[in-house]
């Protein structure tokens, strides 16, 4: 029994030691998870089960309470998954809808990205202009990770030397973009071909009529190609357009290599970047990379053998 104490609650320990190196206060956090590790002990539980998560989650006061323990019992079973399979991940909704509920991110490949991006130049339209602007919205928000709303806000003003400037961000935040000098290229080409577009406005992106697509005509036009080239099923799920996004943070996150302290550095440059306003949203990006998540929690582990000694 003081082998299974120790043991669930040293995961814990390195769970908390994780989020707060990744900026979080993580304290109700805490409280409710060492009070899951005591459930646990109880009943000599060393690997951690479905079952297990949903008859803790039962024993809360109410409903939202009950989805709370949930979640965060969840997310421990998905850090320790990641270094240990025998831990089961509870599938998400088991305890009905919750008010927020993000959908599995589809990380497209650089070569899907591609012709994703070829495709588009086969989009019909009155103008010839509506392809070429399909081609380089996708490829902006490949290569910057950018909200679809952020860009198709952005004015020819917006695109300074020094990067992007996005004014309508979430929350009205205003920041700076860089952006790689191949996007700055492949931009200034595209406008070459956007002003001759007859009565456009101010926009970046503009159709045959000289005004921005909506982003429900983005989405549509995404989803078409993807389900053209395979990626999607006809009816069921797949790849949607916010998962150029999604690629984008952790193929970022994926490119530190096999340094930790680098990952949970450019974990906070990659918030901001991102418009993020809690880094617990970046953080997210991880369950989409355990290779990341394990490879962070031995870091994790570390900081937290090397504090207690």
């Amino acid at each position: 029994m003081a082998g299974v104490r120790v043991m669930m609650h040293h995961h814990v320990d390195r769970f908390v030691q994780l989020n707060r190196a990744l900026g979080k206060k993580f304290a109700a956090q805490e409280i409710s998870l060492r009070a899951f590790a005591d459930f646990a002990e109880e009943r000599s539980i060393t690997h951690l089960t479905a079952a297990l998560i949903l008859e803790w989650a039962g024993g809360a006061a109410t409903p939202d309470a009950a989805q709370a323990r949930f979640d965060r019992a969840r997310a421990l079973a998905v850090f320790l998954h990641a270094e240990d399979a025998r831990h089961e991940i509870p599938a998400m909704g088991l305890l009905g809808r919750s008010r927020r509920r993000r959908p599995a991110p589809h990380i497209l490949t650089q070569d899907q990205i591609s012709r994703i991006m070829q495709e588009a130049l086969l989009v019909p339209g009155l103008s010839p202009i509506s392809p070429l602007t399909y081609q380089n919205l996708f490829g902006l928000l490949a290569s910057t990770g950018l909200r679809i709303s952020e860009a198709l806000s952005l004015q020819r003003g917006d695109l300074t030397e020094d990067g992007l400037m996005i004014r309508k961000g979430k929350f009205g935040k205003t920041r700076l973009v860089p952006i790689h000098v191949s996007t700055r290229a492949a931009l200034d080409q595209y406008l070459e071909a956007r002003n001759g577009v007859h009565k456009a406005g101010d926009a970046l992106f503009v159709l045959g009529h000289g005004r921005p697509p909506t982003a429900t005509r983005v989405h549509v036009v995404f989803v078409r190609i993807v389900r053209k080239l395979g990626y999607r099923d006809p009816t069921g799920p797949g790849p949607r357009l916010h998962d150029l996004r999604h690629t984008f943070a952790v193929r970022s996150l994926e490119a530190c290599g096999n340094n930790p302290q680098a990952v949970l550095r450019h974990m906070k440059a990659l918030s901001t970047y991102l418009g993020h306003v809690d880094i617990a949203n970046t953080y997210w990006y991880l369950e989409a990379t355990p290779v990341l998540l394990k490879m962070i929690a031995a870091t994790a582990e570390e900081i937290w053998i090397g504090g207690a000694a």
